[in-house]
């Protein structure tokens, strides 16, 4: 393997190919401060400790997000413009909602953003990743839509079920992103008939394709192209979709809206 031996020592590459790699991505990775921020953070998880290192969570974490979501940004001004969103409003705050939950830990652990259609609810999905000391997170689609939202994406399903199953099937969502991802029922939807031939696809609660990937990546300039390829790979997923949105169910049943 070629190393960077002779190199300036401040590029901070251990090998050739990580170097290279680095001068064609528009972000660099994460330092390794905002791994070992996570570490720390799932060990400690309480408000003295975070309120410290704050400005590290700022500078190492917060920042480098802002910057990968504009980088992100322009490759979905490419392929999916729709769906370009200020780092303001793509980035999840760090702090947890705890009035109503069991566990009162009050910092996520983890930064994530989303990429939402202009002009559209949260709850009609998007693009999605997260990033923490355990994995690199990505994905879209729409997760628990409302039931007039999951009505609709399910009439579309069954009525254009091998479309859907040709989009899910093509070899880059496969080798990507792998299969749909989602809670199921345990039969098909009030609504739809039992023996009807997307029974499988209509029993999902939401949809969404999403990956796990290394927590290593996450500090590399490879993190940028893993994210934008799979983004890129969805889009015919996320058409598909958001095209259901357009279209609302003719005379739904109101039993099916809430199967």
């Amino acid at each position: 393997m070629e190393t960077c031996a002779g190199r300036p020592p401040h590029l901070g590459y251990e090998t050739l190919q990580e170097w290279r790699l680095a001068l064609r991505s528009p972000f660099p990775g994460f330092p390794p401060e905002a791994l070992q921020f996570f570490r720390g953070l799932a060990r400690n998880n309480k408000r003295e400790w975070f309120l410290s290192r704050k400005p590290l969570f700022e500078e190492r974490v917060k920042e480098p997000m802002r910057q990968l979501v504009d980088a992100l940004n322009l490759a979905l001004h490419d392929f999916a413009l729709e769906y370009e969103t200020a780092p303001d409003k793509a980035i999840f705050r760090i702090y947890r909602d705890i009035r109503f939950s069991k566990d009162k830990k009050p910092y996520k652990e983890q930064i994530a953003a989303t990429f939402r259609r202009r002009g559209a609810p949260h709850h009609q999905g998007g693009y999605y990743f997260a990033i923490s000391h355990k994995s690199v997170a990505v994905g879209g689609g729409v997760y628990l839509p409302e039931p007039a939202l999951l009505l609709a994406i399910r009439q579309r399903i069954a009525e254009r079920h091998e479309e859907f199953r040709r989009i899910l099937a093509a070899r880059p969502v496969r080798k990507l992103l792998g299969n749909l991802q989602g809670e199921q029922l345990s039969r098909v939807p009030r609504g739809f008939a039992a023996d009807h031939p997307a029974a499988d696809l209509l029993r999902f609660k939401y949809y969404i394709l999403y990956k796990e990937l290394p927590a290593s990546l996450a500090t590399s300039p490879a993190l940028y192209k893993a994210i934008a390829e799979r983004f890129r790979v969805m889009l015919p997923f996320m058409h598909f979709i958001t095209e259901s949105f357009a279209t609302q169910p003719k005379k739904p049943d109101v039993r099916a809206m809430f199967a």
